[in-house]
């Protein structure tokens, strides 16, 4: 996602701009700019995937998670804008890896080896990348997914025509 911006808070709230106010486009466009995946008919902004460590380890170590992060967007084709995370006491971890393509987020609780992630991605990255190297970066087989297609049926073919 070249030249992507971060939204900045407060944008045409002294005005009352509103998205509804920009110019429509046409969603089904090959040259459009919007990053929404067009798949087999369907259009949707983006795969979210909840991901859930079973038995992992390091689930408490601030500095693997962050890692692992850094692994997910570089395996995953994405772009890291931001990297946030905190360590609880006695233990757990809470994190986010803010990206141009959406994020990535986790709270753990390695008392029990739980781990629960999201990755949610747009445009030509690929999320489902993620999944392995979660189970390596935290030494793990069990790690359970689902997908859900952020998006879609908001926009159609037919009401982009």
């Amino acid at each position: 996602m070249d030249g992507a911006n971060l939204f900045q808070l407060g944008i045409g709230l002294e005005t009352g701009a509103q998205a509804e106010d920009t110019p429509a486009i046409d969603v089904m466009r090959d040259d459009r700019d919007d990053h929404f995946i067009r798949e087999e008919g369907r259009v949707f902004a983006g795969r979210h995937l909840i991901i859930e460590v079973v038995n992992g380890h390091g689930l408490d170590d601030e500095a693997r998670i962050q890692q692992a992060f850094r692994d997910c967007v570089d395996t995953c084709g994405a772009t890291l804008l931001h990297i946030h995370t905190h360590k609880f006491s006695p233990q757990g971890v809470s994190g986010v890896a803010v990206l141009a393509e959406s994020h990535i987020s986790v709270h753990t609780w390695p008392e029990i080896g739980y781990g629960a992630f999201d990755v949610f991605m747009c445009g030509d990255a690929r999320p489902w990348l993620a999944v392995d190297v979660l189970k390596q970066a935290f030494a793990t087989r069990d790690v359970r997914v689902r997908e859900l297609y952020r998006g879609e049926g908001l926009v159609t073919e037919t009401a982009a025509a």
